[in-house]
């Protein structure tokens, strides 16, 4: 009897959303017969123990990314912070050089993971950004990240190929460097029947300092709103909290079934527009209303495309009221956008096949940070600063 392959599911801890699309994937491996250990940090590896208390987990190095508390100076942010995203990388791929070793590990599948590659395993990214949106810094983001992908074997873009899709240009660009295979909306969420309890759903997540910014603004639009509100404030703590604020119900967070069903018996969802979400809500087929995360433009481009699509409208934090809300009666939600469905287990068993062939050699050579590109996005970005002066 041929002894189960070890697969390494390592999602990247920002926000929840790449853990919580990571769940179908392990569900998927576990019935194929796989064996998984599941590498993360942080919230996101807390939620993964939370629904999969059965499996082997290990803590991976941080990426320790931080939001700005200026929208406006994310970018700022972020390339100061980008010494130390690369230190995570590089102690990332050390790690798993000693994993393949040690835990003997068959394979990896990496969501935004950049240092998981290695030469004698095939390794898999997912992503749905193909092309990093970030202003004047585009060609420079999106030209850092595909030198990292081209390294993976596979790229996994949880979306659909076709023009009527959820991401747009963020997962397709006109070509690109390494297979890429499009495996629909991933979400751990299934529909269900439920009467309707909430008139509203507030559902928080992404790092600090921005989703307690976000989280004291609606508490406080909310306190004089006369209808039924849940309230999860995306907080992975050891035990779940329930508090109730008058006509707020206020949880600290849900694991999946208690998700599914809330949402499904809300009338209205408010959220971020991270991508996740949206795969999520496209499941569900729910109505909803975005808040941008401040300064993230993935996040404010999928905002805006939804809205000219007549689906879910938008407004930014800065100028958010509870009288924004009543945009949402004439957008369409997501029944009506797409008619594919999600991956199934036909699917899945098809992709899982890259652990079961036999590995060539694929030599890596080193990835190396492309210093005119970094000089040119940061002038781009001084330019961008002074333009808006």
């Amino acid at each position: 009897m041929n002894k189960p392959k070890n697969i390494l599911v390592a999602p990247l801890n920002w926000g929840l959303g790449h853990a919580t699309r990571s769940i179908p994937i392990i569900h998927a491996l576990l019935a194929e017969g796989f064996q998984v250990i599941i590498g993360s940090d942080g919230p996101a590896l807390q939620l993964l123990q939370k629904e999969f208390p059965q499996l082997e987990f290990l803590e991976f190095p941080s990426y320790k990314i931080e939001y700005a508390k200026n929208g406006k100076r994310f970018k700022w942010k972020m390339l100061l912070r980008s010494p130390k995203v690369l230190k995570a990388i590089r102690q990332e791929r050390e790690l798993l050089k000693k994993l393949v070793k040690n835990k003997k590990i068959d394979g990896v599948i990496s969501d935004n993971r950049l240092g998981l590659y290695h030469n004698d395993i095939p390794t898999v990214f997912v992503t749905h950004q193909l092309q990093v949106l970030s202003g004047s810094t585009t060609r420079l983001t999106s030209a850092m990240h595909r030198n990292y992908i081209k390294r993976f074997d596979e790229c996994w873009v949880p979306d659909f190929s076709g023009k009527t899709n959820l991401s747009g240009k963020l997962g397709h660009p006109k070509k690109f460097e390494i297979p890429v295979k499009y495996i629909g909306a991933l979400s751990r969420l299934e529909p269900v029947e439920t009467e309707s309890h909430y008139d509203i759903m507030v559902l928080l997540s992404g790092p600090e300092p921005q989703r307690t910014e976000l989280e004291e603004l609606l508490m406080h639009e909310l306190k004089h709103y006369k209808g039924q509100v849940l309230f999860v404030r995306g907080v992975i703590e050891e035990q779940q909290t329930v508090t109730r604020k008058e006509q707020v119900k206020i949880v600290n967070f849900m694991e999946t079934e208690d998700l599914q069903k809330a949402i499904c018996s809300s009338d209205l969802i408010i959220s971020r527009s991270g991508y996740t979400t949206v795969m999520d809500l496209y499941k569900l087929g729910k109505k909803a209303f975005f808040i941008p995360t401040p300064g993230q433009t993935e996040q404010e481009y999928l905002a805006k495309r939804l809205q000219n699509k007549g689906v879910i409208p938008f407004k930014e934090q800065e100028n958010f009221s509870l009288k924004a809300l009543s945009k949402a009666k004439v957008y369409s939600g997501f029944k009506p956008l797409l008619n594919e469905g999600s991956f199934n287990s036909t699917g899945f068993r098809e992709l899982f096949s890259l652990f079961k062939s036999e590995r060539k050699f694929r030599s890596h050579s080193k990835v190396a940070f492309n210093i005119n590109l970094f000089v040119m996005g940061f002038n781009n970005m001084l330019d961008d600063r002074e333009t808006k002066a």
